[in-house]
């Protein structure tokens, strides 16, 4: 009997008994049958999507805990949306424990896959394209998890959305990895999130390759300890095809890793080359609020053994003829605003960062006001986390959303 605690765990954990797999096939009837899958399954259930292309002219949804939808690879199934009647997402999910794997989706009308609200989800080889290549039409996002505890996005491929190829938002427990984002408005977007890690990660031909963001007027807010670790962030150069007045509108082409009014965000060990105003770029948030809960400033931000090699060599801001002129022809790797935190920097072989700071007058002013001088950070001594404190989960350390990819 002492084992019955033990058993009942295990029980409890354990995927049921009845679990069933559920196989699909392109071909006619497809939309309904794979709608009905969807609705139909039960907890454990995997819906297996044979290889093939399904022209689908409706957005699906699922709503069940604990399903699978998985693929024969993101290059075999692909669930073509481009006859796509509503402008809503490819897929919507709403439920806890969904493992998302091995398919792609094409030319959604809006969003490629969105979840909301859906804890403990993995997007797992998921690739979500527009084949137009970048248009302001395009869908906003491609893999969309948003108020959501537990993410986890590995090895996807995202390419021509309209807002931020892979988006995370409101949410904790996030980890984005060994993902290639080409060819997005964002490649990467972490926004009003809290502990999450992007490492490992391609990103180019972005307007933006990796943005941190916190933004007034939301449910959730506070985003912070994000940590931006071993990443390539090359060629992020493409013009900004976002609609207008949307916020990521205004990201400069040729930026490549951008801090707004976060707190807590390392950016360590990635390599920077050829994002053309700058490689990093640390700001205020630009815009008038009235949310009193929202801080605007970037605070404790750490720029340390980065391996910067050309860039902000045509920035895209006003007076960058004397910038260039003054700086011999190309932008030092940090742009702060000089709102906020000073960044700290430590560099390889003990050398200081090299940035510049625009001197902003205060939040909301605009370029207009900047008055620019070289800056070097302050190197930061780096000092033991206190006992207790929460510590993220090292690249590669296995976790609960991992164990459910074998």
């Amino acid at each position: 009997m002492r084992y019955s605690g033990l058993a009942a765990v295990l029980l409890a954990s354990a995927p049921p008994l009845a679990a069933e797999t559920h196989i699909i096939a392109p071909g006619d009837g497809a939309q309904e049958r794979l709608q009905e899958a969807l609705i139909l399954a039960q907890p454990g259930d995997t819906i297996m999507l044979e290889a093939g292309r399904f022209a689908l002219s409706d957005g699906l949804s699922l709503d069940v805990e604990g399903v699978t939808v998985r693929g024969a690879g993101m290059d075999a199934t692909v669930l073509d949306f481009t006859g796509q009647q509503g402008a809503g997402e490819g897929l919507l999910v709403t439920s806890d424990n969904v493992t998302l794997r091995d398919f792609a989706l094409e030319n959604p009308k809006g969003d490629g896959i969105k979840s909301k609200g859906a804890d403990m989800i993995v997007y797992y080889r998921i690739r979500v394209t527009w084949t137009g290549g970048p248009l302001a039409t395009n869908g906003a996002y491609g893999i969309y998890p948003v108020e959501s505890t537990g993410v986890l996005v590995e090895s996807c491929e995202v390419s021509g959305a309209s807002d931020a190829g892979i988006y995370v938002g409101q949410s904790r427990a996030i980890t984005v990895r060994y993902n290639l984002a080409a060819d997005n408005v964002a490649g990467i977007e972490i926004e009003n999130s809290r502990d999450a890690l992007v490492t490992h990660n391609l990103v180019t031909r972005n307007t933006g390759g990796i943005l941190v963001f916190d933004l007034p007027g939301l449910p959730v807010m506070g985003g912070g300890n994000v940590d931006v670790i071993n990443n390539t962030v090359v060629g992020n150069d493409t013009p900004n095809f976002a609609p207008p007045g949307n916020i990521v509108a205004g990201v400069r082409r040729g930026t490549g890793i951008m801090v707004m009014a976060n707190d807590g965000v390392k950016i360590v060990a990635n390599r920077l080359d050829r994002n053309p105003t700058a490689q990093v770029m640390v700001i205020a948030y630009p815009q008038p609020f009235d949310d009193p809960r929202y801080n605007p400033l970037p605070r404790d931000i750490l720029i340390a053994d980065n391996q910067f090699e050309r860039g902000g060599d045509d920035p895209q801001i006003d007076g960058k003829d004397a910038l260039l002129a003054a700086f011999g022809g190309a932008l030092p790797p940090v742009l702060w605003d000089g709102l906020g935190d000073m960044p700290l920097g430590l560099a390889k072989f003990g050398r200081k960062v090299q940035a510049l700071n625009l001197n902003l007058p205060k939040q909301g002013a605009g370029l207009g006001g900047a008055r620019p001088e070289p800056l070097a950070l302050p190197a930061l001594v780096p000092t033991p986390p206190p006992p207790g404190a929460a510590v993220l989960p090292k690249p590669g350390a296995p976790t609960a959303l991992e164990a459910r990819l074998k």
